[in-house]
């Protein structure tokens, strides 16, 4: 072979290899990126590159055939009807997904309905299934991309179990994460919590961590946070929250601007899990109310015939199946700003009765829950039998705040 030969067979070789690494840095970059959301800008996608990859298998699936749907469900709110409901739905994702359980955002609230179905049902299994997952993880966060907000979920079920013993173990590592967050300066380059959904993975956590300790620290810092947040993705005209910035100029295929359901159910879910342990004399506190009146007023206005809201919320007709996750957090958002005397009863209390009537529509025989849009960052389609564990999560946790509501 010439020289020029050689050069020219070096630098092929040269060129080859150069592929194989781009196509595998690539590939790594795909399977560690966040999973929740398509990062809207290079620095996110950054801070997210360190992330594990959500683990969908675990969080749920959509089978072609997953049997009949449930004949034995009444809608009618009295305690036994509602128990029977949360019991068949918490023991069927017990039992399909307790040897699964792990620390990632899809799961936290699950944990929390799961405490919540204990408290409504009497019965201790969901509680110490709770328990036993915290055991097993020490008790730990996920830490490994500082300071995203999903990473922090799992601190509400710790912190609510914290509190019933007072045992530090239980909150030590999640006061650590916190306390490092509470320091972090502000980037004016980037938005902390980017995307609404963020809303429910950390101020909870923080505001809870201000009452297991006194320290008004954290809530100070949630409240700084969420308004940053706010003031980027909430449309004051239509009274709901963007997804994050990708969504500000997208429209839907009838014109509308582009509202995800879940988005603003994970931020009204938000809303109860806050203001219920906001102290009544935090100056801000009327200010969280009247977004939250605002909120409520809005979706309840667009609620469908079914008792639902579609995955797009201003574009109902364009999606064949309501989805339930984000109908679920609205209405155990409804349910408890009834039970708080934040919302006017007589107003809210027939749309919490004709949503509740639609989510049990979607439970099949066996306890699955139906119709639950799979892992995503903005509206989509799924199938019928689609069950995820964060939508049995708002399902429980709306089960439980109803059974208060029919009870008082």
């Amino acid at each position: 072979m010439t020289r020029f030969g050689k050069l020219a067979a070096a630098r092929k070789d040269h060129m080859g290899r150069f592929i194989v690494t781009l196509a595998a840095v690539v590939l790594l970059a795909t399977l560690t990126a966040s999973t929740q959301a398509v990062q809207p800008n290079p620095q996110q996608a950054a801070s997210a590159a360190a992330a594990l990859p959500v683990d969908r298998a675990a969080s749920g699936d959509a089978p072609d055939n997953p049997g009949s749907l449930a004949t034995d469900l009444s809608p009618v709110l009295t305690h036994a009807a509602l128990r029977k409901a949360v019991r068949k739905v918490a023991d069927w994702q017990l039992a399909r997904s307790e040897q699964q359980f792990n620390q990632q955002w899809t799961f936290a609230a699950l944990y929390d309905g799961m405490l919540a179905a204990s408290k409504a049902t009497g019965d201790p299994r969901y509680h110490d299934a709770v328990v036993h997952m915290a055991q097993r993880f020490d008790w730990k966060l996920l830490n490994a991309r500082f300071p995203h907000a999903d990473d922090m979920a799992l601190g509400q079920s710790y912190l609510d179990l914290y509190l019933e013993t007072r045992d530090p173990v239980r909150m030590a590592d999640t006061m650590a994460v916190l306390d490092q967050l509470v320091i972090r300066p502000d980037d004016s380059s980037k938005l902390l919590w980017w995307w609404c959904d963020a809303l429910f993975m950390a101020p909870p956590v923080l505001a809870r961590m201000s009452v297991a300790t006194g320290d008004r620290r954290y809530l100070d810092y949630m409240d700084r946070e969420w308004w940053q947040t706010s003031a980027s993705l909430y449309d004051p005209p239509e009274h709901l929250y963007f997804r994050d910035s990708r969504y500000f100029t997208q429209k839907q295929e009838n014109g509308q601007k582009i509202f995800w359901v879940r988005g603003n159910g994970w931020v009204m879910g938000a809303f109860a899990k806050v203001l219920e342990v906001m102290p009544s004399d935090y100056p801000s506190r009327g200010k969280y109310l009247a977004q939250y009146r605002e909120m409520a007023a809005r979706i309840a206005s667009i609620q469908g015939k079914d008792g639902l809201w579609r995955s797009g919320l201003l574009d109902p007709g364009a999606y064949d199946l309501p989805e339930i996750s984000g109908s679920a957090f609205f209405t155990y958002s409804f349910a408890w700003g009834i039970n708080h005397g934040v919302l006017d009863r007589a107003t809210y209390e027939p749309v919490v009765k004709r949503s509740w009537a639609g989510i049990l529509k979607h439970v099949y025989a066996d306890g699955r829950l139906g119709s639950i849009q799979p892992i995503d960052g903005q509206p989509g389609k799924f199938k019928p039998s689609a069950s995820y564990v964060y939508g049995v999560g708002s399902f429980l946790l709306a089960g439980a705040e109803i059974d208060k509501m029919a009870r008082k």
